[in-house]
């Protein structure tokens, strides 16, 4: 009888064993800081992922860089170190030509025309092209409008751009615009963008409001011109050859869970927008809204541009009939 506790015992760590064996464990790594409304979205995203599998399949987070920023995790992504991550679509134009047309400026009508570019066979269709660089992409998370944020003066109409070194994310999209506002486009980590504003490094940046206030770059910069040039959406990716080694079951599992987070984050991302302007009004940020259509007026030449872009053209075309 003395030994039957040690056979217990061996069964219990058989049994512990059986279930480590039985359950997935996938690892999630972004850039975004733990209050960003994306992070919980993600969040939402691991608890539900746990909670339809039983347990069965788990999402680890890794934020706020730990891993790396964007283009650094999507590397990781591919050669497997991690399986699933966030970045802006602005990223994914460096493999995915095709994705440069969300970051074009103005090209939504509306937030309802957006959601429905994203969500319906457009967004599909992009989200699939990722496939053949090992990036399968599971859905567009709502990042809001971006809009200009500076140090020494407030932009209010394009010209006051003129000679503004503007930090950029690694875009020819965004390089585009900001040189055709009369900017000059600076591409800077986000991660070390702090430091940049800083040092004068660069005069200002372009982002949403929760950007702009869970990285406290209002601290910084004292005027928030909120001119809603562009609405690049975050993407959620998934390094293909896991998706593929994942069961039926394992991936209705999944994208159940992403589907479901897409709403909640959308939710999430209207009451944080309200809860950060109001806190950098606060801490003495002077918020503008200017006249869009001057913003709109310079940077449709931009447009042109696509012309000889089969591709790019057919998706514009595309995107103003949605829902028209």
């Amino acid at each position: 009888m003395k030994y039957l506790p040690v056979l217990f015992l061996g069964l219990i760590l058989i049994g512990c064993d059986a279930i480590k064996k039985d359950t997935r464990v996938i690892k999630l790594a972004h850039g975004l800081d733990i209050e960003h409304p994306v992070h919980k979205g993600m969040e939402y995203m691991a608890e539900k992922v746990k909670e339809n599998s039983g347990g069965k399949l788990q999402i680890n987070i890794y934020p706020s860089g730990q891993l790396g920023q964007e283009r650094e995790l999507l590397e990781l992504m591919q050669i497997g170190s991690i399986e699933i991550t966030k970045v802006s679509a602005a990223v994914m134009e460096n493999f995915v030509p095709s994705y440069k047309v969300l970051g074009l400026p103005y090209i939504y009508r509306d937030e309802k025309h957006r959601f429905a570019v994203w969500d319906g066979p457009i967004g599909q269709k992009l989200l699939a092209e990722g496939e053949n660089y090992l990036m399968r992409g599971l859905c567009f998370y709502d990042a809001g409008s971006r809009s200009f944020y500076t140090k020494a003066k407030p932009v209010e109409k394009p010209s006051d751009l003129n000679g503004m070194k503007i930090r950029v994310m690694n875009s020819v999209t965004a390089f585009d615009m900001v040189k055709a506002l009369g900017g000059s486009p600076t591409p800077i980590s986000w991660g070390e963008l702090y430091t940049a504003l800083q040092q004068g490094i660069v005069d200002g940046a372009e982002n949403n409001a929760p950007s702009f206030y869970t990285s406290y770059h209002y601290e910084v910069c004292k005027y928030y011109s909120i001119d809603e040039h562009s609405a690049q959406p975050d993407v959620l990716l998934i390094n293909s050859n896991l998706w593929k080694d994942l069961s039926d079951q394992e991936k209705k599992w999944l994208q159940d869970a992403v589907d479901a987070s897409v709403l909640e984050q959308r939710k999430l991302w209207k009451e944080s927008v309200e809860f950060c302007i109001n806190k950098v009004k606060e801490a003495g940020v002077e918020v503008i809204y200017p006249d869009k259509t001057l913003f709109q007026e310079k940077v449709a030449p931009l447009y042109d541009s696509f012309e000889s872009d089969p591709v790019i053209k057919q998706l514009i075309q595309e995107i103003r009939n949605e829902g028209t």
